[in-house]
């Protein structure tokens, strides 16, 4: 195969991955706003798309960052992680796969109103959606491999969870206090009744220490 009949075929198959986008952006289109009803669709798996979610929440396609903030949105009102572990865009009709290289929503604001057991946090996430911690929608704390941090994430809905940004974290912590949990002293953070604990509390003094 000469040069030009790679070109020819690479812009091929760049048209035809674009022509396929372009059919299922019309099909979530119609699949309504706001998140959908994915959880309830069974389609048929139609393969992998070249799409990933970049750790900062940045959406590539084919390689290039999509730019535009509504097309984002539309996506990620079809997102779907399954039991197996991948995200999946899925309309009525079709379900792809998609990369995500770390979770595929990213906090990047929280409020916090009132006190002790009724307090209630809320976080907003880089494509719009809004949440409050809670019993269904928990906080979880992972440690971060290498650096001897944690990594929070708020659940948005189904198994789609959303990173908080660094400057979230920080403000998030300073809204820690010790409480007793399962008969441990743990520094954590209350939400609408429910406790999450981030780290021991004497583990949290040795850090700072």
């Amino acid at each position: 195969m000469t040069q030009r009949d790679e070109h020819r075929e690479q812009s091929l198959t760049a048209a035809t991955e674009t022509r396929g986008l372009e059919a299922l952006i019309q099909r979530a289109t119609r699949a309504g706003k706001g998140a959908a009803p994915v959880e309830r669709w069974n389609p048929d798996f139609c393969g992998d798309l070249d799409m990933e979610i970049r750790a900062d929440g940045t959406w590539f396609y084919l390689g290039t960052p999509i730019g535009r903030m509504p097309l984002v949105q539309l996506f990620s009102s079809v997102l779907r992680k399954d039991a197996d572990g991948k995200t999946y865009l899925v309309t009525p009709v079709e379900k792809v796969g998609i990369r995500v290289e770390d979770a595929p929503f990213v906090a990047v604001e929280m409020n916090v109103s009132g006190e002790g057991d009724n307090q209630v946090i809320t976080f907003r996430t880089n494509v719009g959606d809004v949440v409050e911690a809670g019993p269904d929608r928990p906080l979880r704390f992972v440690d971060e491999d290498g650096t001897g941090g944690l990594k929070p994430y708020v659940l948005i809905r189904g198994r789609l969870e959303a990173l908080l940004a660094r400057p979230v974290m920080y403000e998030l912590v300073g809204h820690g206090e010790e409480i007793e949990v399962a008969g441990r002293t743990m520094f954590a953070v209350r939400s609408k009744g429910a406790v999450y604990a981030i780290m021991p509390a004497d583990r949290l003094q040795q850090l700072s220490a």
